[in-house]
């Protein structure tokens, strides 16, 4: 039989809570297109009129 690594103690609340404390989600930076005002990710081309950066660079 294989015998596999078990945890020798039981993990407590307090050490499982401290080590997931970085696993909180984070809402996007969004800033606003200076061409059309829409809400866009920052260093992305514009979803919504293809401009990135003062030209366009999508037809859209």
């Amino acid at each position: 039989m294989a015998k596999h690594p078990v945890p020798k103690k039981k993990t407590s609340k307090s050490k499982r809570d401290m080590r997931r404390s970085h696993h909180a989600l984070v809402a996007p930076n969004l800033s606003e297109c200076p061409q059309c005002h829409a809400k866009k990710l920052q260093h992305h081309i514009c979803p919504s009129c293809g401009y990135y950066n003062g030209r366009q660079v999508l037809a859209v």
